[in-house]
């Protein structure tokens, strides 16, 4: 059956390979070459672009691709109350590849006064015949990557840790009823600490640094449902489950059982974006968990090379996964975003449109 509240039966995590018109000209900005607005007209005309091409293809959710952010999360957690930019001594390790050398810092309490992409949503709402959507990290992103590292004595001491995390639940439930109050109707919450707990290896970085990982999850979940507790009846809001992904490579792996409960049970939020590209993620029995009044979307299609899926192997992993959950309450994704940073996945532009095609052509013949 077709879908009209998100999330709907093909949709997609957000991110989308940036254009080298758009890297060049971010390029030029970062060496003063031009000024702001001008990056802002060639981000402007490239963010049209891909929404036409969102709906040409036939995606219902619409997102600007997230090409004015350099990364995921990092972007948006500087733009709140007390949380700075830092330059780190190196980068975060995935699968081999470093990323950038770029952090959060919190250097003051953290809160919400406004932010900058407010007005990437109304962009995007203003040029879309369709639902627009905005992805912001989830809470957890703000302390699960440096954890206690990150957070400077003057604004919380390590007695006042309760503190920070309200501060942080208050401030995402400012940001979410900004979002709201601007028109939002489809947020997407991206999700990777919890996901990593699955990992053995990263429960036991967080042991070693001296984070409880079951405590750590409760508090993570319990921070989702404070930023959604005062949103409007017909918003929808979603998370994305990831466990790594910068020029197509991962952090994590591990299935979800151990976090299902959480998940399913605790977290509050409509639908969950969730891999399911590899056997990384471990197989689709969580899902015989998933309440009678949420979604799960099967993102079974990979961003992290350019190779076409077959059609019947999608075909028939959706009916595997409905042996643990009613297929109506199933929906159809890539596994994560195209571009989590600005540097990309190593597939090419004409692979992503293919890959968002197929996610489209399958939910067709599934759910009509």
């Amino acid at each position: 059956m077709l879908r009209t509240r998100p999330p709907f039966r093909a949709d997609h995590v957000g991110s989308l390979l940036r254009p080298a018109v758009l890297k060049e000209a971010r390029e030029r900005r970062a060496r003063g070459e031009i000024d702001q607005a001008a990056l802002r007209e060639v981000e402007d005309r490239e963010i049209r672009r891909i929404i036409a091409r969102q709906q040409d293809i036939g995606l219902l959710g619409i997102t600007d691709g997230e090409f004015r952010r350099s990364w995921w999360h990092l972007d948006f957690l500087w733009g709140l109350d007390g949380v700075e930019r830092e330059v780190l001594g190196e980068g975060i390790t995935f699968a081999g590849v470093k990323t950038r050398a770029e952090g959060a810092r919190v250097t003051g309490k953290v809160g919400f006064s406004t932010h900058p992409m407010l007005d990437h949503f109304r962009f995007v709402q203003a040029n879309t015949t369709r639902l627009a959507k905005i992805t912001i990290p989830s809470p957890s992103a703000i302390y699960g990557r440096m954890g206690r590292k990150a957070i400077d004595d003057a604004a919380y001491s390590i007695d006042q840790m309760d503190e920070f995390f309200a501060d942080v639940g208050r401030a995402y439930a400012g940001a979410v009823r900004a979002f709201a109050d601007a028109g939002c109707r489809y947020l997407q919450l991206d999700e990777v600490y919890i996901a990593m707990l699955c990992d053995p290896k990263f429960r036991e970085q967080l042991r070693a640094r001296g984070d409880d990982p079951e405590r750590l999850g409760v508090i993570f979940a319990d921070l989702i449902n404070a930023a959604i507790a005062d949103i409007p009846a017909d918003m929808t809001v979603t998370m994305h489950l990831c466990r790594g992904n910068y020029r197509s490579t991962f952090q994590g792996a591990g299935a979800y059982d151990p976090v299902a409960e959480l998940l399913f049970e605790r977290i509050r939020v409509h639908g969950y974006f969730m891999e399911y590209d590899t056997e990384r993620a471990g197989g689709f029995e969580p899902l015989r968990l998933l309440p009678g009044d949420r979604h799960a979307v099967l993102g079974l299609v990979t961003t992290k090379s350019g190779q076409l899926e077959d059609r019947d192997a999608i075909l028939r992993r959706i009916d595997e996964a409905a042996r643990y959950t009613d297929l109506d309450r199933l929906c159809l994704s890539p596994q994560c975003g195209f571009a989590s940073t600005e540097e990309g996945n190593v597939l090419a532009e004409d692979d992503q449109w293919a890959k968002l095609g197929l996610v489209v052509e399958i939910a067709n013949k599934v759910w009509g």
